[in-house]
């Protein structure tokens, strides 16, 4: 039996997360009946994230055991014929037998999107946190370096979070302004907790308007006060950009 490997993207609007639930569709699921109808046979998929509701991805792995005749190259060709349009397979390869997509995972990469603008748009409203109050950037900017390096980041963590060790390195936080008011957050780690990002988000909102000095950020830090960070920003701006194996 092989080790697929798998790299998807997908729009996450339509769905409630990555992980199989009971009664609510998720990304999880689809695949796996999408692979049902391609290879004729029931796998269980294992993917590198559990994405929240709403949470975008535009580089995720995922792994299954099969026994396919497909050649593995012309696996996405063959499943995405299967898939509906806001998921789409991109390559496919064997593994080794002990390849874990989330376990193997080195790092990732997210970025999140801020329309910084007064008005909604009805093309971002689907893919970005609307924030119509003005953010100083260079204020974002600065707050952004104190989350560099290895950290214990337990005050950035929603309830809820399982990990044996709340520690993580942080290899790149930043915030850009990329387009008119368009803000891009964007944070790499070698792993991340749960909601990490999006209360990281807020927090650097938090200092580009004024609700929290760039310069008290390690300090939040090592308090480890989950009350002393921002807010945790809406799922929608929020995609997985890209894992590391």
């Amino acid at each position: 039996m092989k080790n697929i490997a798998m790299r998807i993207k997908f729009d996450g609007g339509a769905y409630h997360g990555w992980q199989f639930q009971e009664n609510a569709v998720t990304v999880q699921e689809t695949i796996e009946s999408a692979l049902l109808k391609t290879c004729g046979e029931r796998v269980r998929v294992t993917g590198c994230s559990r994405t929240d509701a709403g949470v975008h991805a535009l580089d995720y792995v995922l792994n299954f055991k099969s026994d396919t005749k497909i050649p593995t190259e012309r696996l996405p060709y063959a499943l995405n014929y299967r898939l509906p349009r806001d998921i789409t397979a991109t390559e496919a390869w064997i593994a080794d037998d002990n390849f874990n997509a989330r376990f193997s995972a080195k790092g990732k990469r997210y970025i999140y999107l801020i329309n910084n603008d007064v008005f909604k748009s009805p093309f971002l409203e689907r893919y970005s946190w609307h924030f119509p109050y003005k953010l100083d950037l260079e204020s974002m900017e600065r707050a952004a370096e104190h989350f560099h390096g290895v950290h214990d980041f337990r005050g950035f963590m929603a309830s809820g979070g399982q990990q044996n060790t709340t520690v993580r390195t942080v290899r790149i936080c930043s915030a850009e302004r990329i387009f008119q008011n368009i803000i891009k957050i964007t944070v790499e780690a070698d792993a991340f907790l749960y909601n990490m990002v999006r209360i990281i988000t807020g927090t650097l909102v938090g200092a580009g308007c004024g609700k929290i000095r760039p310069e008290d950020i390690s300090d939040i830090i090592k308090s480890g006060d989950r009350r002393r960070a921002g807010s945790t920003a809406p799922p929608q701006g929020l995609f997985l950009r890209y894992v590391y194996l």
